[in-house]
């Protein structure tokens, strides 16, 4: 529990899918990708994220993707295995996961229409029951009350909350009232959010700009660490366009800009499944362009 706690405080990385040209996942080439992002020891890899298309994915790709993961990192990085949809489909896939290796298990924040906030809250704690490593629950939401998010933090084999709402004032206060437990607060809106989120008692960040520029998640994360906030937002700054890009079409583009910038590098790992957004429009790629370029250009220099 102590070694997930300490990888969340650092950069947990959400690896992208890459797919074969008749649209099945490339193992192969998912496999390289996370064999260099462990090279760059991103503390923690969060397998078949949101980031890595989850709700696209069939239950055995996802199981795939989970099994790729945990060899390519071969240990160099815990392995986070996301699972969701139903409960029952949750904790089927948490064993296979842990089965193969996985070093915890990540609750995507169940996406049901009629889910009532409180047994939202209740899904994760159930999934926490169940498994037999340490859990992660990614809240995407506003609604659920100070004392559910105080029953998580409490649960022995919660490890921490995947915090991925702006509402700041609600981060504050759910901090304030549980200051007792034991859980690490994340940051879950990457790094352009993560100021903010260090400003009121969080530690660590997700990231997709770990997929293509891992060296700078690092930059801002070592700056985060030592508070030297000014550092954090120049680094942020030049990749602040690039976070931008990925929330448009109310965050359609969300991957599509991770997966273009990654080809934009040489490394083509295929399209993104509807219903995300398949590409950038001209005018948005050449933006992409001159932002990757930028930050490559400095990267180089440094």
């Amino acid at each position: 529990m102590e070694k997930i706690r300490k990888a969340l405080t650092g950069i947990s990385g959400v690896p992208v899918t890459p797919y074969k040209a008749d649209g099945s996942v490339d193992t192969a080439k998912l496999s390289a990708l996370i064999t260099r992002l462990a090279h760059a020891r991103v503390h923690n890899l969060m397998a078949a994220g949101n980031t890595g298309e989850f709700f696209t994915l069939t239950m055995d790709e996802v199981r795939a993707v989970h099994a790729a993961t945990i060899k390519a990192a071969a240990g160099k990085s815990l392995v986070s295995a996301a699972v969701g949809r139903s409960l029952t489909e949750a904790k089927a896939l948490a064993r296979d996961a842990i089965a193969e290796g996985a070093d915890a298990i990540m609750g995507h924040h169940p996406m049901d229409p009629f889910a009532g906030p409180s047994y939202q809250a209740r899904y994760f704690l159930e999934l926490a029951d169940a498994s037999t490593v340490p859990v992660i629950a990614y809240v995407r939401s506003d609604t659920f009350s100070v004392a559910d998010f105080r029953k998580l933090t409490l649960h022995p084999n919660i490890a921490g909350i995947k915090f991925a709402s702006g509402n700041l004032m609600l981060l504050a206060e759910v901090i304030r009232a549980t200051r007792d437990a034991p859980a690490i607060w994340v940051c879950g809106l990457a790094e352009g959010w993560a100021p903010a989120f260090y400003a009121m008692g969080a530690r660590g960040f997700t990231s997709g700009l770990v997929n293509v520029f891992p060296k700078r998640s690092h930059a801002i994360h070592q700056a985060l660490e030592k508070g030297d906030y000014t550092a954090a937002r120049a680094l942020i700054d030049d990749i602040a366009g690039f976070e931008a890009l990925r929330t448009k079409y109310l965050n359609g583009a969300n991957v599509t800009v991770v997966k273009e910038a990654l080809g934009m590098l040489g490394t083509d790992v295929g399209p993104v499944r509807v219903p995300g957004v398949e590409s950038l429009t001209e005018a948005e790629r050449a933006d992409l362009r001159a932002i990757v370029d930028n930050v490559a250009e400095k990267s180089r220099a440094a």
